[in-house]
């Protein structure tokens, strides 16, 4: 490969957090790394997000054991990438819940796209030899669904394309408080190879509508309190606009991808530079910017032979 990914050299392990964000609702952080949200119901825990090797779903399991014994009964995949799905033979669950779409993606790259996470993400799969094989869900739902973990009502719902076409949120009514994926992050890039950069801003609109009051980001810290769930959502949307607009600018005047590259460095280094996984996100982030300003709907498949042809596209 003609140049490494930044996460590539990424090989320090994180500080874990543990926040309650809500009564019997807790977010799992580090440092930008992915997170995961823990549901604890009556009888049983629900997880949402299942980490990218049993590894680190292990770590999850250890903070979950430290305030319940309870069994994990259900584990929810907010999408299909390999960092958020591939841990999850680790927790047991006899219920693995995503969207119809979400499942799609699975079948259509799920497997390429391990292969290509794994090569840009090597300290997140340290131990990747326990894992089973492709995260297949027991039950999907074309439009959202209602779990009860006893009386504890758990709402998920796909709420408009974001981070993919299969994004989900849950939310806990009891508590007002939503597990969103990467659809929000705090002060971390959004990775948006996958995206859909024009439906992104409506898709923060209708997270806002619910007027939570706190959110567990995809990566970041728990945001608790409506000033940092709003802060987030809007720094969000700066993050996701700041991409694409430059390139849609170059791609309109059937400019170079490498001169988009350029003008989405100048819109965004200034704010974003010392944002988690920034310096990994954007090449592929303007790529997919680049193709979505031609009319590019559907997000082309990483494969390594890709990633090669789009660093040499970025060096001119």
């Amino acid at each position: 490969m003609a140049k490494k990914f930044a996460s590539q050299g990424d090989m320090t392990e994180k500080k874990i957090t543990f926040d309650e964000i809500g009564e019997g609702l807790y977010a799992f952080t580090a440092e930008g790394d992915p997170n995961s949200g823990i549901i604890i119901g009556d009888d049983s825990v629900m997880i949402v997000e299942a980490q990218a090797t049993p590894r680190l779903a292990n770590k999850v399991i250890e903070c979950v054991r430290s305030v319940t014994d309870k069994p994990i009964s259900h584990v929810v995949l907010t999408h299909y990438h390999a960092v958020r799905v591939l841990g999850a033979s680790a927790f047991g669950a006899p219920q693995i819940i995503m969207s119809d779409k979400a499942r799609s993606m699975v079948v259509e790259r799920g497997q390429e796209d391990w292969d290509s996470e794994f090569q840009r993400f090597p300290r997140l799969f340290e131990g990747h030899e326990s894992i089973p094989g492709l995260t297949w869900p027991t039950t999907t739902f074309s439009d959202s669904m209602t779990v009860y973990l006893g009386n504890r009502r758990v709402d998920i719902k796909q709420i408009g394309r974001a981070h993919t076409a299969g994004d989900a949120v849950i939310h806990v009514p009891d508590q007002n408080v939503m597990f969103t994926g990467d659809i929000v992050e705090d002060h971390s890039a959004c990775y948006c190879g996958d995206g859909h950069f024009n439906d992104w801003g409506q898709t923060l609109n209708n997270i806002k509508a619910y007027d939570v009051d706190a959110i567990a980001p995809g990566r970041g810290d728990a945001l608790i309190g409506k000033e940092a769930v709003n802060r987030a959502i809007e720094s969000t949307r700066d993050f996701v606009n700041s991409t694409y607009q430059p390139a849609a600018k170059v791609a309109a005047r059937n400019g170079s991808l490498k001169e988009a590259w350029d003008a989405v460095r100048a819109a965004c280094d200034p704010k974003f530079a010392d944002y988690a996984i920034y310096e990994h996100c954007l090449p592929f982030n303007v790529a997919r910017a680049y193709d979505e300003a031609r009319g590019i709907d559907t997000p082309r498949i990483w494969t390594a032979q890709r990633d090669l042809e789009m660093w040499e596209a970025l060096q001119g």
